[in-house]
């Protein structure tokens, strides 16, 4: 059986924030922000931009590019964030109702930065394990950066937090963008190294809390996660790369594409040096910022639109989350002819 990407949307806010008003803001040098962290500008949400809305938006493009009816969508997978336009909502229910997608069932999921990568897998299990589902619909919206403080030095490898919203449209039968293997690794020994620490049970949200300026993103211990992150994060990067390539019977060599989540620029230049890439086989998304779970498919449309996607080509999808989870998923680009992956019809 085979499972390929019919459609991919994305929609960004008209509202950006460049590179100088960050430095400006944070109190830093432009070139370091422009330079090191890689932030020439990055898009900011405007008055209408919410979550779950931004995911609708791009959910229906999708659909438009696909040219299918709303109502042939199965399951719909919300795979924005939590913060979204109401505490204890499920978003993809709404999303659904927007589309028009009638027939289907809907549900959210998450694995923050790598819910997109996560979700590919998820779905593809399903179409594999349910006569029932044929087409599935990945959608959401990301504005996490409203919860960066620019003075909070701790943050500052968040600093590059934009909004926007992703959809995916994932098809069983399809031998067009072959959907491939997926790895993930997650570990649990960083989960609370990056927390907004008010706001839960926890500790609840108080006024307090808010004039004390608590309710944004924080790293308790920032010497002691970067002495332990740093180099596991590559290490792990690498990982998962090599795993879903080897697993879907490529190797590094064969790479032609790596669509790779907002980084710094020193990180994003290792992953390429250490895979064999030069930087034309990537775009790194300096205009963009990062986009959560949809610097992937921003990173695809990109490429697509700019001819560095070829018929045949094998692309890795490439994402880390805080929590911390890194995934990786392979494609093979355009129109296939192979009617067996790893030995699946």
């Amino acid at each position: 059986m085979t499972v390929g990407i019919l459609s991919t949307g994305i929609y960004l806010p008209e509202k950006i924030m460049t590179g100088l008003e960050i430095a400006e803001q944070a109190g830093l040098p432009t070139e370091v922000v422009e330079n090191k962290m890689g932030i020439r500008k990055k898009t900011v949400p405007g008055p209408g931009d919410h979550t779950c809305a931004m995911g609708i938006k791009a959910a229906k493009s999708a659909i438009e590019k696909a040219g299918i009816d709303p109502k042939d969508i199965d399951v719909v997978i919300y795979v924005g964030e939590e913060h979204k336009e109401y505490p204890l909502w499920t978003a993809a229910i709404k999303l659904q109702e927007e589309i028009g997608a009638y027939r289907a069932w809907a549900f959210d999921t998450a694995l923050r930065c790598g819910t997109t990568i996560m979700a590919m897998k998820l779905a593809k299990s399903l179409m594999e394990t349910d006569p029932d589902i044929s087409t599935v619909l990945l959608a959401g919206g990301y504005r996490n950066s409203d919860f960066i403080n620019y003075k909070n030095e701790s943050t500052r490898f968040m600093f590059n937090l934009a909004a926007g919203g992703g959809a995916m449209i994932l098809k069983k039968g399809l031998k067009k963008n072959l959907l491939l293997e997926t790895s993930l690794v997650t570990d649990g020994s960083f989960s609370e190294d990056v927390i907004v620490p008010v706001g839960g049970t926890v500790e609840p949200l108080t006024s307090e809390a808010l004039q004390q300026d608590r309710y944004y993103l924080d790293v308790p211990d920032p010497d002691g996660m970067k002495k332990r992150l740093e180099q596991k994060s590559m290490d792990h990067f690498l990982k998962v790369i090599r795993e879903s390539l080897y697993k879907s019977g490529f190797e590094e060599k064969d790479i032609a594409y790596a669509a790779i989540l907002h980084m710094k620029k020193s990180a994003h230049l290792y992953v390429l040096k250490e895979l064999g890439l030069s930087e034309e086989q990537s775009i790194y998304l300096e205009d963009y910022g990062h986009i959560g779970q949809f610097d992937q498919i921003l990173s695809l449309e990109l490429a697509d639109k700019s001819g560095r996607l070829k018929e045949g080509d094998v692309v890795v999808l490439v994402s880390a989350g805080i929590g911390y989870a890194w995934g990786a998923s392979t494609i093979i680009w355009g129109e296939s002819t192979r009617g067996t992956v790893n030995g699946s019809d």
